[in-house]
């Protein structure tokens, strides 16, 4: 039976990655930092529905340069981790302050990084390993107000250009699904009138769903897809911001 780590598994677009791979039979380590209630409400959802597979809380602030050790040592087996943690701070760069840097660097880029490494060998043993980040439109385009947002979310993309390089021939994929603008509680913090504007501007005529990123986020972690790798799929209704 595979299993997965899901950072982030808390959030909108992270639970509904959880809901879609248990469906598909996968066990899972579910990561959160501030809401436990939300993960144990998700495990027995889960457990109730796919009683064979296990489904295991892990709590761990990825702020923390501890974390990632601290998670690696709890995982037995592994053969995907889904980077889908994330947080942001609107604001002009010039009030940004190194704190709000260190941490959206530490939590979307540094932990994730340091935690794939330590997993790498376990990712690696059963010849078809996935890692795959969300990311962000945002990471191409950029964007004013959350610039330490934008400059993380294209690095995640270059780490997988990168890393796929290296451990293709251990049958690890790395790729990114980089979403546009998607119906979370965390963009429901830009008020409807935000969202209204932003709707108009895509194509699809509607805002994502998380259910829409899971979809390129199973796919990604099928093993029929170990072909595909160091790449960023843009799932965004036509948008360019």
């Amino acid at each position: 039976m595979a299993s997965a780590l899901i950072l982030g598994a808390s959030g909108d677009i992270g639970t509904e990655v959880a809901r879609q791979q248990a469906a598909a039979g996968w066990s899972l380590y579910l990561h959160y930092n501030n809401h436990p209630e939300r993960v144990t409400s998700l495990i027995d959802e889960l457990a109730a529905q796919y009683p064979r597979q296990d489904f295991i809380p892990i709590q761990a602030d990825l702020t923390r340069l501890t974390a990632p050790a601290a998670i690696a040592e709890q995982l037995f087996a592994v053969d995907a981790v889904v980077v889908a943690s994330g947080m942001t701070y609107y604001e002009l760069f010039a009030d940004s302050t190194l704190e709000h840097m260190s941490a959206l660097m530490r939590v979307h880029l540094l932990s994730p990084m340091a935690l794939i490494k330590e997993l790498q060998p376990k990712l690696a043993r059963s010849g078809r390993g996935r890692v795959v980040f969300i990311g962000s439109v945002y990471g191409l385009d950029g964007s004013a107000m959350e610039v330490t947002y934008s400059t993380v979310k294209g690095a995640q993309s270059a780490f997988v250009r990168a890393y796929a390089q290296e451990v293709a021939s251990l049958g690890i994929t790395a790729n990114v699904v980089a979403p546009g603008a998607v119906n979370t509680k965390m963009n429901a913090s830009f008020g409807a009138g935000v969202l209204d504007a932003v709707r108009d501007e895509i194509p699809a005529g509607r805002l994502g769903t998380p259910a829409d990123i899971a979809y390129f986020v199973a796919s990604l972690l099928d093993e029929r897809a170990g072909y595909l790798t160091g790449q960023t799929l843009y799932v965004t209704g036509g948008w360019r911001p």
